[in-house]
């Protein structure tokens, strides 16, 4: 059965293709992306810089569903290039992709937060003689959705978001609220949270930033799996948009782009600066530029700072890594892991970003990341 779904998939890919030249990306699961083209020998596309390398074949990947919409302009420009592969992505969750990847299931994993000592002493198994490393790929901000239609431009702070999304401050006309919106017109009415139900890194980030920036207000670790009492929950970062979008009085949080698809608006963040900061990649950017490496050797798991009160940076911010064997990996996929990759963190692959919510990754850091590439095996 899984066999002639995926026939089906390849041949409508195909079938796309003949008929206006257009790669068709379809959904598999729960946010899967795949696609396939015909076969040329060409090594670089002549409308890119994409180079192939040889890279044939399927390659498969799985997690982080923040980066779902970037994989999905990755993964259609790089196989427009490169006519011999197929790669199919699953944006399923970072949890969900680390397991599938420490279990040598995929080629790589995608994860909105760096690996933790005991996965990557679990990665020992799959990748041979070496061990699993993060590397920075896209970066953007995690927006607050909301749903009041005759509020706009709501402004929240750290402890009010943690209260919220504790179940502390239960309506929107709270005091704490009116105090940040004087000009508002809150309207008298229940606060709906929700959450993501499985393990995100998209929580976990949300997490750390509420740890740092509301110790007092949100007293948990910080987690893939949500921990806090009461809210909704949804499945991933489309689910809990599409949550938010659909019922008045809702809150929740995911990357930026799923807000802009659906036309969602978003919470700007009184940091203390001189004024409130909406999320944007260009905010974002701003706060991701004062990040650290904090990985050693080819590992490059970056130190986030949550806690800027610098003008124009958004704090609330993810960078999602791409999770790969530094020696050891799979001689039938390395030659497209790394061809893919190198496209993806190449000045082209991250400026195909632009416009979707997310924020390049600092050119230093970058220049790191494609050398680190390089020298997988």
């Amino acid at each position: 059965m899984k066999l002639q779904r995926k026939n089906r998939l390849r041949a409508t890919a195909l079938g796309a293709l003949a008929v206006s030249g257009a790669l068709v990306l379809t959904a598999c699961g729960s946010d899967d992306n795949s696609g396939s083209t015909g076969s040329t020998g060409d090594k670089t596309n002549a409308a890119s810089n994409i180079k192939c390398d040889g890279a044939k074949g399927q390659l498969l990947a799985s997690g982080s569903s923040a980066q779902k919409n970037a994989m999905d302009v990755w993964v259609k420009n790089y196989l427009a290039a490169c006519k011999e592969s197929t790669v199919n992505y699953r944006a399923i969750s970072s949890g969900e992709g680390i397991v599938a990847f420490n279990q040598g299931r995929v080629g790589f994993a995608g994860s909105d937060s760096a690996l933790k000592p005991d996965e990557v002493e679990a990665s020992k198994k799959i990748c041979k003689g070496g061990q699993g490393i993060n590397l920075p790929m896209v970066g953007g901000p995690i927006a607050i959705g909301y749903n009041l239609p005759d509020v706009k431009d709501l402004v929240l702070d750290a402890p009010t978001i943690a209260k919220i999304f504790n179940d502390k401050i239960k309506k929107w006309n709270d005091p704490a609220i009116v105090k940040l919106n004087p000009n508002a017109k809150l309207p008298d009415k229940a606060i709906q949270h929700f959450h993501r139900s499985g393990d995100s890194g998209t929580t976990q980030n949300f997490g750390k930033y509420l740890g740092k920036s509301a110790k007092a207000d949100w007293p948990y670790e910080a987690e893939k799996k949500w921990p806090a009492p009461n809210g909704q929950a949804a499945g991933g970062s489309s689910d809990l948009a599409a949550q938010v979008k659909q019922v008045e009085g809702a809150i929740g949080y995911f990357e930026l782009s799923y807000a802009t698809a659906q036309s969602i608006s978003t919470v700007q963040v009184n940091t203390g600066a001189a004024a409130p900061v909406a999320a944007t990649p260009e905010n974002a950017s701003k706060a991701i530029a004062a990040a650290k490496v904090k990985g050693t050797g080819k590992d490059l798991a970056l130190d986030l700072d949550y806690t800027t009160k610098a003008d124009g940076a958004y704090p609330l911010i993810l960078v999602t890594y791409e999770i790969v064997c530094d020696k050891g990996n799979k001689a039938e996929t390395l030659g497209s892991v790394k061809s893919f990759l190198n496209y993806t963190a190449s000045d082209e692959g991250q400026k195909a970003l632009a416009g979707i919510g997310y924020a390049p990754i600092p050119t230093e850091i970058n220049a790191k990341v494609r050398e680190t590439i390089a020298s997988l095996s």
